[in-house]
């Protein structure tokens, strides 16, 4: 559970640090991806990045239950 725990908490820091530098080099708005743009507000709703993101966290977690069998 240790191991699984570091390799957890390991990967949440790499995701964030490619975030973050993706961030700053301007991360590209999906085509799915609501921006709502007005006087006093924006309002963000990553419809199409929350998918990806989806899917890939679940294809990690497929593979890592697979590997830690």
């Amino acid at each position: 559970m240790g191991r699984i725990l570091i390799i957890l908490g390991l990967l949440i820091a790499v995701v964030g640090v490619v975030l973050t530098l993706l961030e700053r080099f301007g991360l590209p708005h999906l085509p799915g991806d609501i921006l709502i743009k007005r006087d006093n507000y924006t309002v963000y709703i990553p419809i199409a990045t929350s998918i990806i993101i989806s899917i890939v966290l679940s294809l990690l977690i497929y593979l890592g239950s697979r590997l830690f069998r």
